[in-house]
């Protein structure tokens, strides 16, 4: 006992020294409030950056200083530190010209939306100003290359490139401009020259804005004129449309409006016969849609072409998402319409479809077919589409059965059914029937089952070995369907019973002097049973008996699986019952006794032994039988009468009477 008292002694000594030792290793070691931290620079870990940046030729200040924290805060998130300030504005505690810049009249994009950083690297660069690209090419990284590469380039562009003739950040200039036209151009091209008076056919153009004549970039024209020049300019005869260049007004027209253009321009040659005149060109307003001098787009076109239309067609400016091809990829507008005059109403270049079948040859031979759909035997292209472009595939003027419907108003009252067609109900009119031409007085694309198995193509297939509607193996689907819709379900053509009685007339005769009848036909629920198509059985069964018997028998099933089964219950049930109706009750294809009887010798010793000399013609088989499955071998009903199980039958019955 000493000694374990001892050990426990020892033990809490042991512990208590710990605790002790602990509390004073603690006591000694200030809090974390109380400690202090030396500070790190960032590049002190981040030492990488610090090489990187560091080496390249143009550092930005607060980089150079180490001073990361004038843009970055130093808690920040993974995985990257959060900035002070967002966009520009953290640019600007720094930059105070940039600043001022913003109150200019044009800002550059990328200054005004605050993403300097789109031309500028944050932290260093190769290039001057901490540009991510030397000279033109940072500009190019927004604007594209194309249009300062052509055959003919502006000496300043490729000397001293774009900053000579803009600003980097905002001007109150277009274009962010240095100078207003054509202040600016004067800067270099000397006006007083022989050379520039000469090529100006000494004309004082030095009030004018060079950029009517010339592209300030580059141009595949010499002397940098814009793609498409007007000949008097091209050789320096500005006389043929103004005054003399020593007039008094020099840039004063000869003559006005269109009169000055029909000196050269036959206004008979471009109405070319046409009774309909665009209205501009009537009124002698040819500025309405050319340039006088030069233009970048073709016949001196003051804008390019679908957008110079809809300068006055509004209506027509909106892009659909089915454009017509040939305003979107072709010659735009003049595709099918005439610029000045033309003989048909909207300036067409041809009248109705034959506008169309320059392009749409294919579609024209369908009006060699056998029938022809009345519009487009018209010509009436427009009945059914928007030539401009719609919304809905095919450009048709609306939704596809709507465009129908217009024409043929009986049918939408007739469409509106219970079960509609899937092409019917998806507007999809153009699925069964062409909409052009069709060899068929329906404009179907083909007639019977083929036309059925463009979309049921696995259910046309007939059934090998099995069974074959006949009407659906002669391929008459309408015998059964309607091809629209039907307010019975699986769109037939009448009620179910009623479409079968149609050809099985003796199963209908049957069944109204019948005594029992089978819940589908009372129903008329034919497909209950039967596939209306095909099968792999006989009949065109959808299942073998008693398989197919026992999905709707289901308590029968499951009494079935558990207890002895009668033979024929396990074979086939069409042994004992008719499958439509009856004259016997059950729909026993015999009245019970002679049923039975037909495998139970009802005059056997054995039989007779059994059922105590009764006559058979006596009994009734079901009082005391189960026909299809019991627990008992002989088939009895589960609850048994005591005096039967006896088989005292006379403490019920008076022998000798029935």
């Amino acid at each position: 006992m000493p000694a374990l008292l001892n050990k426990r002694i020892s033990v809490s000594s042991l512990l208590l020294i710990i605790l002790c030792g602990s509390a004073v290793l603690l006591a000694s070691k200030p809090s974390l409030a109380a400690r202090t931290f030396a500070r790190k620079e960032c590049l002190d870990c981040h030492k990488k950056f610090a090489d990187k940046y560091l080496s390249m030729k143009d550092v930005h200040g607060v980089v150079k200083e180490k001073k990361c924290e004038e843009c970055h805060l130093r808690h920040g998130v993974v995985p990257k530190l959060l900035l002070k300030e967002t966009g520009n504005t953290l640019c600007f505690k720094c930059h105070s010209k940039e600043k001022a810049a913003m109150n200019k009249g044009n800002i550059h994009t990328a200054l005004k939306t605050g993403k300097c950083t789109l031309c500028h690297n944050p932290h260093a660069s190769n290039g001057s100003h901490l540009l991510k690209a030397e000279g033109n090419d940072v500009c190019f990284q927004c604007h594209k290359k194309e249009g300062y590469q052509k055959k003919f380039v502006h000496g300043v562009i490729t000397k001293e490139g774009c900053r000579a003739c803009h600003f980097s950040h905002s001007s109150d200039e277009k274009y962010l401009l240095t100078k207003a036209e054509p202040k600016l151009c004067l800067a270099c091209h000397d006006s007083a020259s022989a050379a520039f008076r000469k090529a100006h056919g000494s004309y004082p153009v030095e009030t004018k804005r060079c950029t009517i004549c010339h592209t300030p970039h580059s141009s595949d024209q010499a002397k940098l004129l814009k793609t498409s020049t007007h000949n008097p300019v091209t050789s320096a005869g500005c006389d043929g449309c103004h005054d003399a260049a020593t007039s008094p007004k020099p840039f004063a027209t000869t003559a006005s409006g269109s009169a000055l253009c029909y000196q050269c321009h036959d206004a008979n040659t471009l109405k070319a016969g046409g009774t309909m005149e665009h209205a501009p060109f009537k009124g002698g307003n040819c500025l309405a849609c050319h340039n006088p001098h030069t233009s970048d787009y073709p016949k001196l076109l003051a804008d390019d072409g679908n957008k110079l239309c809809f300068g006055c067609h509004k209506e027509k400016a909106a892009t659909p998402a089915v454009p017509h091809a040939a305003v979107k990829n072709g010659k735009g507008c003049l595709s099918c319409h005439k610029a000045h005059a033309a003989q048909n109403k909207g300036l067409l270049l041809a009248k109705d479809a034959e506008l169309c079948f320059p392009c749409h040859a294919k579609t024209r031979e369908a009006q060699k077919s056998k029938n022809v759909h009345v519009p487009f035997a018209g010509g009436e292209c427009s009945a059914c589409h928007n030539p401009h472009g719609s919304n809905i595939p095919n450009m048709m003027k609306d939704r596809m059965d709507n465009v129908c419907y217009s024409c043929h108003p009986d049918a939408e009252t007739k469409f509106k059914k219970t079960y509609t067609h899937k092409p019917v109900a998806d507007a999809n009119c153009t699925a069964c029937h062409k909409a052009h031409g069709s060899e068929d007085k329906k404009l179907l694309k083909s007639t019977g089952a083929k036309l059925c198995s463009q979309c049921h193509g696995e259910l046309m297939k007939e059934a090998v070995g099995g069974s074959n509607h006949l009407p659906f193996k002669g391929g008459e689907c309408l015998t059964c369907h309607d091809t629209h819709g039907s307010n019975v379900a699986g769109m037939l053509v009448k009620k179910q019973d009623s479409l079968c009685f149609d050809c099985h007339v003796e199963t209908e005769k049957g069944l109204k002097s019948a005594k029992s009848k089978h819940q589908p036909m009372v129903t008329g629920e034919c497909c209950k049973c039967h596939s209306p198509h095909k099968s792999s059985l006989n009949k065109l069964l959808l299942a073998q008996s008693p398989d197919m018997c026992l999905t709707c028998h289901k308590a029968l099933k499951e009494k079935i699986t558990k207890e002895k089964v009668h033979s024929p219950a396990a074979k086939d049930c069409l042994q004992c019952h008719n499958p439509h109706y009856a004259a016997s009750s059950s729909l026993t294809v015999q009245p019970m006794l002679e049923l039975c009887g037909q495998c139970h010798d009802t005059k056997d010793a054995v039989f007779n032994k059994d059922h105590l000399n009764i006559a058979a013609a006596a009994m009734n088989c079901m009082s005391c039988h189960n026909p299809h499955a019991s627990q008992d071998p002989k088939f009895f009903k589960e609850t048994t009468h005591a005096p039967f199980a006896a088989r005292s039958c006379d403490d019920c019955h008076i022998v000798g009477k029935q």
